[in-house]
């Protein structure tokens, strides 16, 4: 006895469950591949926030927490704003680390690509101003015996890893040596610039770069989309800054109920 034949109609809903199953278990191996393979962050965020390794108002990123004298201040890049610039929430812009003398006519000489910003108290993250956020590279927290690196503490090959633009990205140093800007640009002098295989874009400028882990540069320009960065420990002693390498960086906090935040 022949089978009873199937109506149209009929076939062509199987064909559109069939459909709509496939569409379906697509997108949930999408989701799932996209779920393993993008990192998440695994550590909270404290109030305040800790800014330190994160991207900041003005389109750039921060360095370290340091002191100078006993004010709190914030790393950063001269790239987003001229001294006395408000920075957002956060603060007011401090100068640029500048030599005294320069051996160009025409030229400025700094001992690195870097200025701070002055932290509003309401935005100081106490007990916490040793750490550096790296996003989902995690915490790093800096102990007494802590010390920012010189150029000659940096070697090629050294692993490197920042989290500008909160995008965790590792690479290794490539290059080292002097670096001068056309006056056409900024006709900046840099006594140590440093090439690495690591790609940076608009907004990485100012970020902390670590050097076998320890903060070690400032994120400064792009040679072909490849970081270049100047070393941290030059720019603290021209801009005299002391690195927090406590979490209230050696300063008492002001009480509970104080300041916002």
């Amino acid at each position: 006895m022949p089978a009873p034949r199937t109506s149209p109609l009929v076939r062509a809903r199987r064909l559109l469950i069939v459909a709509l199953v496939g569409v379906l278990l697509g997108i949930g191996l999408f989701w799932s591949l996209s779920t393993i393979a993008t990192p998440r962050r695994t550590t909270a965020l404290f109030d305040p926030p800790v800014l330190a390794g994160q991207q900041i108002p003005g389109y750039c990123s921060a360095g370290v927490y340091a002191r100078h004298g006993d004010t709190i201040v914030l790393t950063s890049s001269p790239h987003c704003g001229d001294e006395g610039t408000v920075e957002g929430e956060q603060g007011v812009a401090g100068p640029w680390a500048q030599d005294a003398t320069c051996p160009y006519a025409g030229h400025l000489c700094h001992a690195s690509d870097m200025n701070y910003i002055v932290v509003a108290a309401d935005r100081i993250p106490w007990g916490h101003l040793n750490v550096i956020d790296l996003g989902v590279g995690g915490y790093r927290v800096l102990g007494p015996e802590a010390k920012a690196l010189a150029c000659a503490d940096i070697a090629i090959g050294d692993p490197i890893e920042i989290d500008g633009r909160n995008l965790y990205r590792t690479g290794t140093v490539a290059e080292k040596g002097e670096n001068l800007q056309p006056p056409a640009q900024d006709g900046a002098y840099f006594p140590c610039m440093i090439k690495s295989t690591l790609q940076v874009d608009g907004g990485d400028s100012g970020g902390v770069v670590l050097v076998r882990g320890i903060p070690a540069g400032v994120t400064s320009r792009s040679f072909g989309g490849d970081l270049g960065f100047t070393p941290l420990a030059e720019g603290l002693a021209a801009l005299g800054l002391d690195l927090c390498t406590a979490p209230d960086c050696g300063l008492v906090p002001p009480p509970t109920g104080a300041v916002k935040g």
